[in-house]
């Protein structure tokens, strides 16, 4: 199949602004999981990275894992990837709800 593209999952939990402009997360670090599609635009750099869903639903990556082309309609693609990170003692934590939820 000549249309096919690799395919990753990123894990993530959504994020706000506060009023100093500093990220804080939306709610409690309840972790979702969106994939990349044909038409995403920007590249993956590093956890902490903060993408856009189709909602402008800002979400910072927590981690990432391989998908399969076929399993691909199971997860909402993501929009586009920014060049903002969220702050490490953020991601940290994050990390750390990560890998008490099972996945």
């Amino acid at each position: 199949m000549k249309d096919k593209y690799p395919v990753t999952c990123y894990y993530g939990i959504p994020v706000d602004l506060d009023n100093s402009g500093h990220y804080m997360f939306k709610s409690e670090l309840k972790i979702h999981a969106w994939r990349n599609g044909k038409h995403t635009k920007g590249k993956f750099q590093k956890p902490g990275q903060l993408f856009l869903t189709e909602n402008n639903l800002m979400v910072a990556i927590v981690a990432t894992a391989n998908l399969k082309f076929n399993n691909r309609h199971t997860l909402v693609p993501l929009e586009r990837f920014t060049k903002e990170f969220i702050p490490n003692a953020m991601l940290q934590t994050a990390q750390s709800a990560f890998e008490k939820e099972d996945h």
